[in-house]
């Protein structure tokens, strides 16, 4: 085994042998500075065997192995430092010496420069300028790294006011890129990340020629207590991503979903009420947020430091406790906090001052050591009280919740939000700890206000400017998730805990019960829209006597649309918005008409056809025609379609008049904020199975079918369909392809289904077990089947194989997609046009369960 082969050997032993013993406990900061050592060792020798001490080239170790921090699989960064051209004989010797580096296993990132280019280059780029801040001496003359040094802290070498600028703008456009509390965040880039603790020492090292981050202390930048706040922030960044390195065998900083449950086993944590992998990213996401926070008050006291003779912000008296200076809130009195009432008075001035956009440095400082030495939780103060209601009802109060969050003053107002800070669910859906899920709710209920959302909130707008108290709904998003988290229902645990809040904040008990109420069912809205038939009078009139009254209604459908945006950015579309409007509507009538009028069944049948027959006369449709055509459906049909549908879907088939042939409709129009795909033709077998795969295979979404066979044997299939991105189907391209592939393959009297897309990797770490039940229904002769599974590729075709191997007939299906979990429901017949008994049931159960 040669030397290269034998220093891989070892490195590879080095990290197994971590691997085997790594815990918790172990102390980071001996394992990456003893890597460090290893790897200086390692080249010093082979910086002599190689021969190159004969030149006049100088090893420096620059970027984090120069800060003395090697990682099991972290690049290793070097310059070779010249004084001018190299001879042959040292290229040479130099290009034998990096060849074994790589032979040797390590990810070198390296570069060959003179003095002189060095300098230039830094001068022009930040990024070099700061890893030769961090530079470290290994080898060749000691007198090359000492001009390199005293050049690189020279003050026409970016001064520490253009360095102060440099490195906040190149966190700012990192933070764009990047959101702390993703669901696969990347340790080192994201906000509250090591690249922000990394930032504070940049700043330091440069305005203080400091070496560490200890160094602040010295300096009066930093409180020991801080500084303490700060290494242990950092070590436990650290051990994460030593695990990452380990458990992935590569340079990995993303705690990616196929890496979260290994990481937890490793770090020690066991399942218990949550997760072991819950309870690893609870402490992840509160540790970010630790540091976002001390990353904003020492960039900003160094920004004082560095420019404040150059920008002096404008000073502006609010009272006698606080006054504005800039954007900023700062307190007149430096014990002013010992006072807890004076916490949430500083709040209900954000909401005054339209102008304030956070808290001064200064004045956080004092606001963090006052949140840590809190006895007992504000709101037990009754002044404190007093001031977070006013808050609530004031116009603003949403803006000061925000920052009381940001800056945890929230949690040590209301106990119960301290449990849900970080907390995390191990899903795809949840795209935020429950918190930040929750602070974004609250803000979306503040957008709904602003007069540029109307075009995407119309109802929602209008609404939110109708409520009586708007707090309430303010309250009830605060606590419609606080019960996450401790097992059990979380609506029926948030609502009790709203309540007990209403009661001591002395709210009336109407309102108690309001916002109570809201908690409990904020749930039920969403539900019945995107998994019941909102076509079935039955579904609504249910849904109305949940709701009790106009009121409860638009507060609930103001809580739901503020909810659904705050899960994660792809679950909101126009789908949604138009079947949680038409649930609105519907229930609104209902309500307004009275429980004692129900709907006359065969009157909305009259009423769908005059109005169709009307519009399509117009259009130069015989009423002959149409009579004709509509002879052959059933009743249910028109109940089940809106006038508009059923318009397009007889003229199109009217015109087409060849039956036999197969008819394949792709709407230019949103249909509920989709594109519609209607199917019409000769029943056959599969027809639902092989629709579905291909559109799967098409990569569309179908969130809506309405399967139907008219009397004489004839499909009716319509589907509503959207793209991976929650948008209609538009482009004329796609629609040809869907349109031309769909005819193909349902022209074969016995389609073969295609072959599906392998799962992602996104999906494979998420195990979800198939259950299948049948909900009571009132629609007579059908059954209700709820399946939830994987939604994994070619779901709903295998479902529907199945339902034609069970001889079982579907007649709808509302397809909901949480996350990785499909949670279907689907309408169903046997093949004499009846309920399922029992035994048909646990057949239909056992062959899915199968399947799936």
């Amino acid at each position: 085994m040669n030397s290269a082969q034998t220093a891989k050997s070892v490195l590879i032993d080095l990290n197994n042998t971590l691997l085997e013993s790594f815990s918790d406990n172990s102390d980071i900061r001996a394992i990456v500075n003893e890597r460090c050592l290893h790897v200086d060792a390692l080249l010093q020798i082979q910086w002599q065997k190689h021969g190159l001490q004969q030149f006049a080239i100088a090893l420096i170790a620059v970027g984090g192995y120069g800060r003395g921090e090697l990682h099991p699989h972290s690049d290793v960064d070097i310059l070779f430092l010249t004084e001018g051209e190299l001879t042959p004989a040292a290229e040479q010797a130099l290009s034998s010496f990096i060849a074994f580096i790589w032979d040797a296993g390590l990810e070198v990132g390296h570069s060959v420069r003179s003095i002189n280019e060095t300098i230039a280059q830094g001068s022009a780029d930040i990024t070099i300028a700061t890893n030769l801040l961090e530079s470290r001496h290994l080898c060749g003359p000691q007198s090359l790294f000492n001009m390199l040094y005293s050049a690189i802290r020279e003050d026409d070498f970016w001064p520490s006011s253009d360095f102060y600028v440099a490195k906040r703008d190149e966190q700012t456009a990192r933070h764009t890129k990047a959101n702390a509390f993703d669901l696969e965040p990347n340790l080192k880039s994201c906000p509250g990340g090591l690249r922000d603790i990394q930032t504070i020492a940049w700043v330091a090292m440069r305005h203080f020629n400091a070496d560490k981050l200890e160094d602040l202390v010295v300096h009066e930048f930093l409180e020991p207590h801080e500084l303490n706040e700060l290494l242990e922030c950092q070590d436990f960044l650290w051990q994460l991503r030593c695990c990452l390195h380990l458990i992935s065998g590569r340079d990995e900083n993303r705690l990616l979903f196929d890496l979260q449950r290994q990481v937890a086993d490793l770090m020690g944590y066991e399942d218990k009420t949550q997760l072991a992998v819950e309870q690893l990213m609870k402490r992840y996401y509160r540790t970010v947020r630790r540091v976002m926070e001390l990353n904003q008050m020492l960039l900003q006291l160094f920004k004082r430091a560095t420019l404040g003779h150059i920008k002096a912000l404008e000073v502006v008296p609010i009272n006698n406790l606080f006054q504005r200076r800039g954007k900023f809130i700062e307190s007149l009195q430096p014990d002013l906090f010992d006072t807890p009432e004076n916490i949430l008075q500083l709040f209900l001035c954000v909401a005054k001052n339209s102008n304030i956009q956070d808290i001064y440095a200064v004045t956080l400082r004092s606001l963090r050591q006052a949140r840590r030495t809190q006895k007992q939780a504000l709101m037990f103060n009754e002044r404190c009280r007093e001031l977070f209601i006013e808050i609530i009802q004031h116009p603003r109060g949403i803006v000061s919740l925000s920052l009381m969050h940001k800056h945890g003053i929230l949690s040590a107002y209301l106990p119960a939000w301290r449990n849900i800070e970080g907390q995390m669910q191990f899903d795809l859906f949840h795209a935020y700890t429950v918190d930040e899920h929750t602070h974004r709710l609250l803000l979306n209920i503040d957008r709904f206000s602003q007069q540029e959302q109307k075009e995407e909130f119309p109802l929602g707008s209008v609404l939110i400017n109708q409520l009586p108290k708007k707090c309430l709904l303010v309250l009830a998003a605060i606590f419609h998730d606080i019960g996450k988290g401790r097992g059990g229902d979380h609506s029926k645990l948030g609502a009790v805990d709203a309540l007990e809040f209403c009661k001591l904040h002395g709210m009336s008990d109407h309102d108690g019960r309001l916002v109570s109420w809201l908690v409990e069912s904020h749930l039920i809205m969403s539900v019945t829209a995107q998994k019941r038939d909102i076509s079935d009078p039955d579904v609504v009139s249910d849904f109305a006597t949940k709701v009790r009254d106009a009121v409860h209604l638009s507060y609930l459908y103001c809580l739901t649309v503020a909810d659904i945006c705050a899960t994660n950015e792809k679950t909101w579309n126009s789908w949604k918005g138009s079947l949680l409007r038409d649930l609105y509507f519907a229930t609104q009538r209902v309500l307004a008409r009275g429980k004692e009028k129900p709907v006359d069944i065969r009157a909305r049948v009259r009423e769908h056809q005059a109005k169709v027959k009307k519009d399509l006369l117009r259009r130069g449709i015989k009423e002959k025609d149409l009579d004709t055509l509509w002879q052959r459906f059933k009743a249910d049909y028109f109940l089940r379609h809106q006038p508009n549908q059923i318009a397009w879907h007889a003229e199109s088939i009217i015109k087409h008049k060849n039956d036999d042939a197969l008819l394949v409709l792709i709407s230019k129009h949103m249909t509920r904020g989709g594109t519609e795909l209607f199917v019409y033709g000769k029943d056959k077998p599969k027809l639902f199975a092989t629709v579905m795969a291909i559109l799967d295979n098409k990569n569309i979404n179908v969130h809506d079918a309405t399967i139907m066979i008219s009397k004489d044997k004839y499909a009716l299939d319509s589907f509503v369909i959207l793209e991976q991105d929650g948008k209609p189907v538009s482009q004329l391209s796609r629609i040809q392809g869907i349109k031309k592939t769909l005819i193909k393959a349902l022209s074969n009297d016995s389609p073969k289904l295609p072959k599906f897309r392998n799962l992602s990797r996104r999906m494979k770490p998420f195990k979800v077990a198939t259950q299948v039940s049948f909900p009571p229904t009132r629609r007579h002769g059908t059954s209700m089947m709820e399946l939830i599974a994987l939604d994994s590729p070619g779901l709903l075709a295998r479902i529907g194989e199945v339902l034609y191997r069970c001889q079982i007939r579907l007649l709808a299906a509302k397809i909901t997609t949480i996350g990785e979990r499909a949670e279907d429901f689907f309408l169903l017949q046997n093949a004499e046009g009846e309920q399922l008994d029992e035994a048909e049931q646990e057949k239909l159960r056992e062959a899915l369960t199968s399947a799936l």
